[in-house]
């Protein structure tokens, strides 16, 4: 991955419905190369997809809440049913496993906190093997970027 295709991915994190012939104008390449240079890149798994970006509230999921998850056991079963679990409930956005205090980290939209409540009860404290679960809610957000930054060290 050179500085171009770098540059294609931020274009394409952007606005990813530029038309190859925009994107190859602020690339500064001919279409033809772009258009090679962006299949490859999506052959190679660093372009994985292409999503619109819609308004949380807008669509009904007004609220974040980040969750906190500690598991009783730390085995490859209790491990793999937690996050078995976590992929069948469609609320949780992300889930992130995390070194410190708190086994994972989960960022949750819904539409309110008797829903959240409701989740909980019974999807969240249904999956076995948790040992605490702690909650925060998001009064609003600050910032929030699909780009991701410039490697300080381009990939060769």
């Amino acid at each position: 991955m050179d500085a171009v295709d770098l540059h294609i991915i931020r274009e394409l994190q952007t606005d990813g419905r530029l038309s190859n012939q925009d994107l190859a104008d602020r690339v500064q390449l001919s279409p033809s190369p772009c258009l090679r240079r962006v299949r490859r890149l999506e052959e190679a798994g660093l372009i994985r997809g292409y999503t619109a970006m819609v308004d949380q509230s807008a669509f009904g999921l007004p609220i974040t809440v980040f969750v906190r998850v500690r598991l009783e056991r730390h085995t490859g079963e209790a491990v793999r049913l937690f996050e078995e679990h976590v992929g069948l409930i469609e609320h949780i956005q992300d889930c992130y496993l995390m070194a410190g205090s708190s086994d994972y980290l989960m960022r949750i939209v819904i539409e309110s906190l008797e829903a959240y409540e409701a989740l909980v009860r019974t999807r969240i404290h249904a999956i076995p093997g948790i040992a605490s679960i702690e909650s925060s809610f998001a009064f609003g957000s600050v910032k929030q970027s699909r780009t991701y930054p410039r490697p300080s060290v381009p990939r060769s």
